[in-house]
Parts: structure tokens; C-alpha cells; sequence
């Protein structure tokens, strides 16, 4: 085949390997930025977004302590409910927008599948059913001591769940180093259709209380958030955000396969045993704070690849920064959409993740089929 100078021109020949990691060092900065003024944005939003609208002015005068001697009625009003209500609201979203996101990338990772996620493949379910469990049959244990179960037990309970739900699904859906999608897919939905059963056979013998504890677990809501579950949350989730993106090479190096990444001089199985633990316990305490909440493990990682590229070391940090103003976002909607009542997150974030699902599932097919 002959190639002239015009065919050269048409087709320019690529840019040199290090116009292509510079161009990509900028998108990351330009990415970093802005999910960074995002979150401020979505953090502002929500604070002063309600049944009860708040100016931007009396946030930052309530945020920076600038009232004065003697604060005006509204000011003082606007501030009990900043404090009470609407802060620890967006913190615990904030949080667990993170850890989700988070979650469905270290499931993509850990699995080498694209549709891996927290929600869809039944480990939120597990650390529901965990947390339902903890609520019905808890009572027996805890009522007599404390008179109600201490929230700090719901964690623990879901924590283990997840973990259950994580590793039962692991062991399943891979063979050899390898990952079925359609192994991984229907366990799933088999592991999500069993831990629904169990938890609506806990919620047919619950009383009206803890039926109404287990309709919120069902549906995800942050309506419930309060200073006690951020500082039960915190300790768990702050943590396991500081240490993920120590996992990004490692994740990185399982794309190539567990035995391409063990002779690469990576703790394979120390990374996956890391990681396990990691998703369970963003889960659980995910769950076992606002129930359960899906998609966002999907849905984040895929819109980042597209714009970040696949690296871990970025995505996984990157993630967390979208995951937590997505959340916050669609916390937003569902206070604005019937307000002054409040639609359950949960119902929002399947209604705009599952299309998405739906898309990413039939683009693979076609993909495959090619």
C-alpha cells in the first residue's frame, strides 16, 4: 500500500506519548477544580434549600459565626435550623455519597467488570437484611438493657452483611482468576431476591414501630440525619476515604489479571481481602445510616471514566468528590420535588441510575456481539 503526503495530512500521525500524558495531567487539574467547586456549591445549595428557604447571606453569617451580639429573630431561627437539621444532613450525605461512589469503583476493580456495583449485585441488600435483622430481633437483646437498640449496633450489623454479601458473591460469580458477567449479574440478583424475602419475612412479624424503621431502610432517605449518626459514621467512612486511593496501583495492576499482577510484585490477595472489607464497611454504614440508596456506585465511576480515563490513583479520589455531590444533589430534588414533604433519595437515584444501567448493560452486549 502506498501512502502520499495528502493521505498524511488527512491523517495526521498521533501526538507523541508526552503530549498525550500532559493533555491528561490537564484534564485532571480542570476535573479536580471543578468537582471541587461543585461540592462547595451542592454543600451551600443544601444548607440553605428547604420547607424553610435560607438566604446565602444568613448561611455564611450562621457557617462563620458572624451574628453579632445581638442576632435578628430570623437569623437566630435560620441558625437552629442550620445546625440542627440541615448540617449534619448534608455532612451524613456528603459522606456516604463518597463512600458509595467509592464502593462501586473498588467492586469494578476488585471484579474487573464495569457493571459491578454495591446496589445491583445484592451487597446493599445483604447489609439491609443485616440491619432489618438488627432492628427486629434486636429488640430482644437490647430492650431490656437500654430500652432501644443503640444506633452504633446498626453499623456493626450491616458492616457484616455487606461483608457476607461481598465475599458469598466473590466466591461465586469468579473462577479461576476470572469474572463472569452473567455469573456475577444473576448471583446478584439471586443474593438480592433472597435477602428481600428474609427482610420482608422480618418485617411481616415487626411491630408498627419497627415496620416503619424497616419502610425507611426499604425506600433510603438522609431525613433521619443527626449529629449522633455523623459521629457514628465518621470514624468508619473518613478513614476508609483516606486509605482507598492507596489501593490505586494495585487496582490498576489487576486489570491485566491477578497472575500478570502477583509477577508485577502486587499482594493480590491482600488487595482483595483489603478491598472486600473496604466495600463492606462503606456499605454498612451507608445503609445502617440512610438504607438503602442505589446506583450511585455505577453511575459515577463510568462519567469519570469518560473523562478521567481509567486510573485508579484518579478515580478512586475523584469518585469520591462526585459520588458526595451527586447524592447531596438528588437529596436536593427530593425536598424540592414535593416539598414541604420530602421524596425518599432512594426512589430518585433508581429512577435516574437505572436507565443508565440499562444503557452501560446494552452498549457491553453490543460490544460483546462485535
Amino acid at each position: 500500500m502506498r501512502i502520499n503526503a495528502e493521505d498524511i495530512a488527512a491523517n495526521p500521525i498521533p501526538q507523541s506519548l508526552d503530549q498525550l500524558l500532559n493533555a491528561n495531567r490537564k484534564r485532571s487539574i480542570i476535573t479536580a477544580v471543578t468537582l471541587s467547586f461543585l461540592i462547595i456549591a451542592v454543600f451551600v445549595l443544601s444548607v440553605s434549600t428547604g420547607a424553610s428557604p435560607i438566604s446565602i447571606q444568613h448561611v455564611a453569617d450562621v457557617l462563620l459565626l458572624e451574628g453579632g451580639s445581638k442576632p435578628s429573630p430570623d437569623l437566630v431561627r435560620d441558625s437552629m435550623i442550620i445546625w440542627t437539621i440541615r448540617l449534619p444532613r448534608t455532612l451524613l450525605g456528603l459522606m456516604i455519597g463518597a463512600a458509595l461512589a467509592v464502593s462501586g469503583v473498588l467492586m469494578q476493580g476488585l471484579f474487573r467488570n464495569p457493571l459491578a456495583d454495591p446496589g445491583i449485585v445484592g451487597v446493599s441488600a445483604g447489609a439491609g437484611l443485616a440491619a432489618a435483622a438488627t432492628i427486629v430481633l434486636g429488640d430482644a437483646i437490647f430492650a431490656t438493657t437500654f430500652g432501644k437498640i443503640p444506633f452504633l449496633v446498626l453499623p456493626v450489623g450491616a458492616f457484616f452483611g455487606g461483608l457476607a454479601s461481598t465475599f458469598l458473591l466473590y466466591r461465586i460469580a469468579t473462577r479461576q482468576g476470572r469474572t463472569s458477567i452473567s455469573t456475577l449479574l444473576l448471583a446478584g440478583v439471586a443474593l438480592g431476591a433472597l435477602s428481600g424475602a428474609l427482610t420482608g419475612l422480618l418485617a411481616y412479624v415487626s411491630d408498627d414501630r419497627q415496620l416503619r424503621d424497616l419502610s425507611f431502610w426499604s425506600m433510603g432517605s438522609l431525613g433521619g440525619a443527626s449529629w449522633t449518626k455523623c459521629a457514628a459514621v465518621a470514624p468508619i467512612i473518613l478513614p476508609l476515604l483516606v486509605a482507598v486511593p492507596l489501593l490505586g496501583r494495585g487496582l490498576n495492576a489487576l486489570v491485566i489479571g491477578e497472575a500478570e499482577a502477583f509477577y508485577l510484585g502486587i499482594p493480590v490477595q491482600r488487595i482483595k481481602i483489603i478491598a472486600i472489607i473496604l466495600v463492606a464497611a462503606a456499605v454498612g454504614a451507608s445503609v445502617a445510616s440512610a438504607g438503602l440508596i442505589g446506583f450511585i456506585g455505577i453511575v459515577v465511576p463510568h462519567v469519570l471514566r469518560m473523562i478521567i480515563g481509567p486510573d485508579h490513583r484518579l478515580l478512586l479520589p475523584f469518585s469520591a468528590l462526585l459520588g458526595a455531590s451527586l447524592l447531596v444533589s438528588a437529596d436536593i430534588l427530593a425536598r424540592l420535588i414535593v416539598a414541604p414533604a420530602e421524596l425518599p433519595i432512594g426512589i430518585l437515584t433508581a429512577a435516574i441510575g437505572a436507565p443508565f444501567f440499562l444503557w452501560l448493560l446494552l452498549n457491553k452486549t453490543r460490544s460483546f456481539d462485535q
